[in-house]
C-alpha cells in the first residue's frame, strides 16, 4: 500500500483515517471531492466514490501532473512532451501522474453540496518522494524547521472580498477562452452602492447571502469571527480566529472555494481578485497576523517593550526580505494596484505601531498575549501555502542573525525604507535574485515559479502593446483573467 510503503503518515493520522471511514459507514455520503492547491493558489479537485476513496485513503489517487504546469488562464508554460518535461527534471518527462493522499483530518461535509464530502490532499511522486511544486508540501517543510525549535506559528486571517449580483444568468461564446486566453468576464451588477463604511443598512441587504456563508463556515468548522462591510460597493471582510498556521492555510483555501460556491448557487457572485475593472472598486487586501509561540503555548512575541527581541529580529527579517517575498503575497498582475501612497495598503517595507499605512503593523505589545504583526502586503488571491511560507522563511533568517527593524515609521509612505516591487515583474525578478529563497524553498522551485509566473506576466505586456491601453485604471484583460478566476 502507498502511504504505508513509504511511511507518510503518523500514528495521529492512520487513527483518524480509521474514524473517518467508521464515521462514512454510519453517515453516507455520495461523492468525496479530492482537493488540492495549484501553485496559484486555486482549489482543484476530482470526485470520487466512497469505495474508491477508501482506497485511496491506503493507496492513493492518479492525478496528471498538468496543474502544475499551466499559468493563470491555462496557457502551457513548460514543453511537458519533451524530455525532462521542459524543466531538465528527468521525473516531469510526458506529463506523468502523481499520486494525491487524502489528509484525513482536513474532511468535511460541504453544507451547500448534499451527500458530497471534501478532504484535502498531498502530492507525491510514484516513489514516494514528495512532489517538487506542491504548496502545501513547501509549508510543511518551513514549518519542520520551527518544530525543531519547539516554535509553532499562529496565523490570523483578515480577508476583504467582492460580492457582487449575476447579471447574467448563462454563459454565450463570449465567455469561452481558449488555453492563454479567457473568455469575457461575466457582468454583475453592484449588492449597495458602497462608499458609507460599516453601514448597517447596506450590509442588511447583503445580508440573505451572508447569513448562508456564516451558516456554511460554522458547518465546515471555520473559525469565524467577523463578517463586515467594507468600503466599496459590496465589499466584505471577513476575519478568523487565530490558529496554528497549516491549518489557517487549510482554512483559507476551504474559505474562497465555499464563499464562491455558496454565492454562486445564491445566484451572486464573489471574488478575491484584488481590483476589479469595475466603477468604483476599492482595491481588496488580504492582512496575515502573525506571532510564534513556544510549546507552552506562550507568546514568544510579546515582551517589556512593544515586541520581544525575538520578535523584533522576526519583524526585521520580513522587512528585508520584503521585496523577493512579495511576489508569495501578491502573485497576479492586478495586485500591484493596491500599492499606493497614503491608501490602505503599503508602498515600502516599513513598519509601525498600530498604523494601517505600514507594510507590517505592530498590535499588542507590552507583555500582551495578543501580540502580532499584521502584514499588509498580501492580495486576497494569494497561494495561503506560499503566503504563510515566506514568512517563516523571511521571520527565521532575521532571527538565525539577529536583525534590528530599526525605529518605526509614523508616516510610512514618506520614510527612508526600500520602496516595493512596482509590478509583477519587478517582483519576479527579485525571487529570482534572492539567495535566502533559493537555499529554503529550493533551486527547482523557484526557477519553475519564476517562469510559471512570467508567462501571465508576459501575456499581459503583450495584450497592452496590442491595444495600447493605459495602465492607470484595471484593464480588461485583468477583468477577464482575474474576476473569475480568483
Amino acid at each position: 500500500m502507498f502511504v504505508e510503503e513509504h511511511g507518510l503518515w503518523s500514528d495521529e493520522q492512520r487513527a483518524q483515517a480509521q474514524a473517518l471511514r467508521e464515521r462514512l459507514e454510519r453517515e453516507p455520503v455520495e461523492l468525496i471531492r479530492l482537493a488540492w492547491a495549484d501553485p496559484h493558489g486555486a482549489s482543484r479537485a476530482k470526485a470520487l466514490s466512497p469505495a474508491v476513496f477508501f482506497d485511496a485513503l491506503e493507496r492513493g489517487y492518479n492525478i496528471n501532473v498538468a496543474t502544475t504546469t499551466l499559468d493563470s488562464a491555462g496557457a502551457r508554460v513548460f514543453s511537458s512532451f519533451t524530455r525532462g518535461g521542459g524543466m531538465g527534471l528527468a521525473e516531469m518527462t510526458g506529463s506523468p501522474n502523481l499520486v494525491i493522499v487524502p489528509d484525513p483530518a482536513t474532511f468535511r461535509r460541504l453544507p451547500w453540496a448534499s451527500g458530497i464530502g471534501w478532504v484535502l490532499c498531498d502530492e507525491y511522486f510514484r516513489d514516494g518522494r514528495p512532489f517538487h511544486f506542491s504548496p502545501r508540501h513547501l509549508l510543511k517543510r518551513q514549518l519542520a524547521r520551527l518544530a525543531r525549535q519547539k516554535i509553532e506559528l499562529i496565523v490570523g486571517l483578515e480577508v476583504e472580498w467582492y460580492l457582487a449580483r449575476l447579471a447574467e444568468d448563462r454563459l454565450s461564446e463570449e465567455h469561452v477562452g481558449v488555453p492563454g486566453v479567457r473568455g469575457r468576464a461575466i457582468r454583475t451588477t453592484p449588492f449597495e452602492p458602497g462608499y458609507s463604511y460599516h453601514s448597517e443598512t447596506n450590509m442588511d441587504v447583503m445580508q440573505p447571502v451572508l447569513g448562508e456563508l456564516a451558516r456554511a463556515y460554522s458547518a465546515l468548522g471555520l473559525p469565524l469571527r467577523s463578517i463586515e462591510n467594507e468600503w466599496g460597493p459590496g465589499q466584505v471582510e471577513c476575519t478568523f480566529s487565530a490558529e496554528g498556521a497549516l491549518r489557517a492555510a487549510d482554512d483559507f483555501l476551504l474559505f474562497r472555494t465555499a464563499t464562491r460556491q455558496v454565492c454562486r448557487r445564491l445566484g451572486s457572485f464573489a471574488t478575491f481578485m484584488a481590483r476589479p475593472a469595475l466603477k468604483g472598486y476599492y482595491a481588496s487586501g488580504w492582512h496575515l497576523h502573525q506571532s510564534l509561540s513556544d510549546s507552552a503555548g506562550r507568546n514568544l512575541f510579546a515582551g517589556k517593550d512593544l515586541l520581544s527581541p525575538l520578535g523584533e529580529s522576526y519583524l526585521a527579517g520580513v522587512l528585508e526580505h520584503a521585496g523577493a517575498a512579495t511576489v508569495f503575497a501578491t502573485p497576479s498582475v492586478n495586485g500591484y494596484r493596491r500599492f499606493r501612497p497614503n491608501s490602505l495598503a503599503p508602498d515600502r517595507a516599513g513598519w509601525g505601531y498600530d498604523h494601517r499605512g505600514a507594510m507590517v503593523r505592530v498590535l499588542g505589545g507590552r507583555d500582551d498575549p495578543a501580540t502580532r504583526l499584521e502584514n499588509r502586503l498580501g492580495e486576497p488571491g494569494a497561494n495561503p501555502y506560499l503566503y504563510i511560507a515566506s514568512q517563516i522563511v523571511t521571520g527565521l533568517d532575521g532571527i538565525e542573525r539577529s536583525l534590528k527593524p530599526g525605529p518605526r515609521d509614523d508616516e510610512p509612505y514618506t520614510a527612508e525604507r526600500a520602496v516595493l516591487p512596482t509590478n509583477l515583474g519587478q517582483a519576479l525578478d527579485a525571487l529570482e535574485a534572492s539567495a535566502l529563497f533559493r537555499r529554503q524553498f529550493g533551486e527547482v522551485f523557484i526557477d519553475y515559479y519564476v517562469k510559471l509566473k512570467r508567462s501571465e506576466f508576459g501575456r499581459y505586456r503583450k495584450w497592452l502593446s496590442e491595444f495600447r491601453v493605459p495602465e492607470a485604471e484595471p484593464t480588461e484583460w485583468e477583468q477577464n483573467e482575474y474576476f473569475d478566476f480568483f
